[in-house]
């Protein structure tokens, strides 16, 4: 969006174009809900176990690429250089796992009747109860930092592009939880996969023109190859501007992100809603192809244009984004009100940039109404019919899970809110979206032994799963950012555990994924060989 001068005529085009993409959300949430069948569960989380390869196809696509794809790798390659090229290969590994897992979770999924991951998970290992907590507290762990990553990418949106306004960051972090609650509530599964299909074509469109417009402002490929290679060294290599890529961390976050990505609640639900083995099968070969492409020849010429056109500032005090780009995150849209009215004149431009907003929007919608709609199964499913009323109707489930819909927006916006003030504890936790997805994934990899457990190998044992995704759940949390401003640094002991984590992550430079589920898989395997000694 290009903002020529501050007058309300410039915010017009833009202002119509987002407010028809989000009306023809709400009906895509009205044809879901027509088309549904009523009061039918299975309808409103799985849409009937039916849907064909291309709409699963779109729908795990744009679940796994969220405004992470459009401004949080961006952000990140812009602040670290090529080092973060190598985080793409965490696509092709994605997108193995849909392959080698997801057919599989189907046709447990068809022969079980289940909907959520703990319905499989639990009545294998008959652990009715605190199994099924553990893996409601993953479900929580997972789905509310996704969904604060999306309504951040609103705020983060809107505070670029209406930057003359007051409150616009929590102005457009609003409206996107609004809009994505409502549709979600209206028609279920049938019309989050809808809306997905109309937002991973948006958000591949998007990505794919946002590349070529820089590439093309630069002066072509030879000129914007010429350029990126004039970079500081620290941008060019190993382990990047701050230090952090170094390649223990790289190699830990490549194979386990994705896996965490692939066998989160949102999307084991679009593998039990798929109607057959060829869905699954050709929704893994597209998500390599096309998601790869689009990380390869999208984010990263905008992340190293970026670095190119708005230099960082590198001194003595660390790493700075260039005054003119704000905060790492923004690089996309700053630069996109520089090149599109270029590349296609003020006005047309001013169209184009609108669409990119829109985009943008769908790549933060389609992660986000995918983890609101599958959290609303998990706390429905795994809670208040397991625990609390196991005799309710199918009516009531349903209202009941549209509350919670309704709460788990409030809470991460809540958090966005707060992450939001500079001098909050969280805001450091906040300060980019790249950072929220990786703590998010720390804790959706502990289910992994479990799942190849019951996938492939059935040795395990029941305690085995609850004391393993105990103790990882613990480990990884305490490895993450969030970690400090939740202890109580008032005694010896506390500071000496502070001391002890920092000196393992100085020491061992992996991701808190790894460090949780090296320590998971040892009590998993070390139970299931006392079990089989025991028989």
């Amino acid at each position: 969006m290009i903002l020529l001068a501050a007058t309300v005529d410039q915010y017009l085009i833009p202002i119509i174009t987002v407010g028809l993409y989000l009306g023809l959300l709400l009906v895509f949430g009205w044809l879901g809900h027509v088309y549904s069948k009523a009061n039918s569960e299975e309808d409103y989380y799985l849409a009937g176990r039916g849907q064909g390869w291309l709409i699963s196809s779109m729908t795990i696509m744009a679940t796994f690429f969220s405004s992470f794809a459009l401004l949080g790798a961006p952000g990140m390659v812009y602040r670290e250089g090529v080092v973060f090229a190598l985080v793409s290969l965490n696509v092709p590994v994605a997108g193995f796992c849909v392959y080698l897992l997801g057919n599989r979770i189907r046709q447990a999924g068809h022969r079980g009747n289940y909907v959520t991951q703990a319905d499989m998970l639990c009545e294998h290992y008959n652990s009715p109860i605190l199994l099924r907590l553990l893996i409601t507290l993953v479900g929580f762990l997972f789905a509310i930092p996704y969904i604060m990553m999306q309504l951040k990418a609103g705020g983060d949106l809107a505070a670029v592009l209406f930057s003359d306004f007051p409150n616009a960051f929590e102005v457009g972090a609003v409206v996107l939880s609004i809009i994505t609650a409502l549709y979600i509530m209206i028609g279920g599964m049938r019309s989050v996969a809808w809306t997905d299909a109309l937002q991973c074509l948006l958000l591949t469109s998007g990505m794919v023109l946002a590349g070529v417009a820089l590439v093309s402002q630069m002066g072509g490929p030879g000129q914007f190859l010429k350029r990126v290679e004039s970079l500081p060294d620290s941008s060019l290599t190993v382990p990047g501007n701050t230090g952090f890529w170094q390649i223990p961390m790289l190699f830990s976050i490549c194979v386990l992100m994705p896996i965490g990505g692939i066998i989160q609640p949102a999307q084991w639900m679009r593998f039990y809603s798929a109607r057959n083995a060829q869905a699954l099968r050709r929704s893994a070969l597209l998500f390599i192809v096309v998601l790869t492409g689009c990380y390869v020849f999208a984010i990263m010429p905008v992340g190293l244009g970026g670095q190119v056109l708005y230099p960082l500032q590198l001194g003595e005090n660390g790493v700075a984004p260039n005054a003119a780009v704000g905060t790492y995150d923004q690089i996309l849209v700053v630069l996109l009100q520089e090149t599109l009215p270029s590349l296609f004149g003020p006005q047309l431009g001013l169209i184009v940039s609108s669409l990119m907003v829109v985009a943008i929007m769908a790549a933060a919608m389609s992660t986000a109404d995918s983890n609101l709609h599958a959290f609303s199964g998990i706390v429905t499913r795994d809670l208040y019919v397991k625990l609390l009323r196991p005799n309710s109707s199918e009516a009531e489930r349903l209202n009941v899970g549209r509350i919670v819909i309704i709460a788990a927006t409030g809470i991460s916006l809540v958090f966005v809110l707060l992450g939001s003030t500079p001098d909050s504890p969280f805001a450091g936790f906040m300060e980019m979206i790249v950072g929220l997805a990786l703590f998010a994934v720390a804790f959706s990899v502990q289910l992994l032994p479990m799942t190849l457990d019951v996938l492939f190998f059935r040795r395990g044992s029941k305690w085995g799963a609850i004391l393993g995704l105990t103790v990882g759940l613990a480990i990884a949390f305490s490895m993450t950012t969030l970690f400090q401003p939740f202890i109580i640094t008032l005694s010896d002991a506390d500071a000496q555990v502070l001391r002890w984590v920092k000196h393992a992550k100085a020491a061992i430079p992996v991701h808190a994924s790894a460090w949780g589920l090296t320590a998971n898989s040892l009590v998993f395997i070390a139970l299931a060989r006392w079990r089989k000694r025991s028989l």
